[in-house]
């Protein structure tokens, strides 16, 4: 999942990301914590493209949970990760279960974003059936663009989180947790924006924020921050580094980033390929995908 920049009627506003209290971490590759030893929140890692069978129990050494598409990824033209729900359980992995939203693009007239939301949530929510999830499994909408959301993307985001909350599955939202500029001096974050315009939709927000502080970067922590130590008290999972990385947001990082700007696995170095997302979680199954 990568950030990218939201079209405003006043201004554009970076999609920031969410992050992890890292001032006490030290700096470089940190040391993996066996993912079995107890701990009050979870390391996973997602990304666009299936990173193979013969990777998984390399990953599941550090990792206990996986991101999970249900749809191509941005960026990609086909989606790798259709029918490996069962391999990737057989492991061991909970998981992060994803669904790629529309960008604001799509969404403007003559387009209706109500009936899109509506439309896509149905493939949502017979992809997620036909890739072995029950119900109350919870889907997030990939929501790329970040800073205020505007008329047509809120039309969207709550017509696609209320049909997929009246099938009998649970609605997550994957979006921006730091602030953005404004044209007026103001700043909002994305997620209270949606949060706080909901009218009482229940909403799990898995957020993003790479920036340092309070990400650590590219490190593996022994025992992981929690969601709500980004700085969003409501978070339930917390993308704290991506791959690559953007320079605009991370200049302040720690140099453990590979030199290539991509954060690799451990166990799977650059010369591997495996390039990943880092995600901490409440839950090692935060979308109880395992049942």
């Amino acid at each position: 999942m990568r950030a990218s920049l939201s079209v405003s009627l006043v201004a554009a506003f970076f999609a920031c990301s969410l992050g992890l209290l890292g001032s006490s971490f030290p700096l470089g590759i940190q040391t993996t914590r066996p993912v079995s030893a107890f701990s009050s929140s979870y390391l996973g890692f997602d990304r666009n493209r299936y990173p193979g069978d013969p990777t998984l129990k390399l990953l599941r050494q550090t990792f206990s949970f996986s991101g999970y598409w249900l749809n191509t990824p941005p960026n990609e033209t086909s989606n790798t990760w259709e029918g490996k729900r069962e391999v990737l359980a057989s492991n061991g992995f909970g998981f992060l279960v994803l669904f790629n939203g529309r960008l604001y693009r799509e969404l403007k007239a003559p387009a209706d974003p109500r009936t899109l939301g509506k439309n896509d949530a149905a493939v949502a929510i017979g992809a997620a059936k036909k890739e072995g999830f029950l119900a109350g499994t919870v889907i997030f909408l990939d929501q790329e663009e970040g800073g205020r959301m505007l008329p047509e993307q809120k039309a969207y985001l709550y017509a696609w989180i209320d049909a997929v909350n009246d099938s009998g599955y649970r609605a997550g939202v994957y979006c921006s947790g730091i602030p953005a500029n404004e044209s007026n001096g103001a700043t909002i974050i994305t997620a209270n924006d949606l949060r706080d315009n909901a009218d009482q939709r229940k909403i799990v927000f898995l957020i993003y924020n790479d920036s340092c502080p309070p990400s650590p970067g590219c490190a593996f922590p022994r025992n992981p921050p929690s969601p709500q130590q980004s700085g969003i008290p409501f978070a339930a999972i917390w993308q704290f580094a991506q791959s690559p990385r953007r320079p605009e947001i991370t200049s302040s990082c720690p140099s453990n980033y590979h030199i290539d700007g991509n954060c690799y696995a451990p166990l799977l170095q650059a010369t591997d390929g495996v390039n990943i997302d880092l995600d901490s979680a409440d839950s090692p199954d935060p979308s109880s995908g395992r049942r």
